[in-house]
């Protein structure tokens, strides 16, 4: 499923336009990735939790060449699925 997808879905199951539920999409995004940004995690019961994780720095392998290279530690959003959802799959 994409975005538009999503979107068609969100708007025929709330019974609102689908420029309602593109800009609601968009909100929610845009709030759990400011959430992000500041180190929190955004919870949501029975579906799941967002999260940020860091990775250390490591050496890696170019593959073409067989040269080792440093990979810098970055920071990844992370989802863990709630019981209520992992239990609905």
């Amino acid at each position: 499923m994409n975005k538009a997808e999503l979107i068609a879905v969100l708007a025929d199951n709330a019974g609102i336009t689908k420029t309602q539920a593109n800009a609601t999409l968009d909100a929610f995004v845009d709030a759990v990735t400011k959430t992000l940004k500041k180190g929190d995690k955004v919870t949501l019961v029975g579906f799941g939790t967002f999260s940020v994780s860091k990775r250390a720095a490591r050496t890696g392998r170019n593959p073409q060449t067989g040269e080792a290279i440093k990979i810098k530690a970055k920071k990844v959003a992370r989802f863990k699925a709630g019981k209520e959802l992992s239990g609905k799959l």
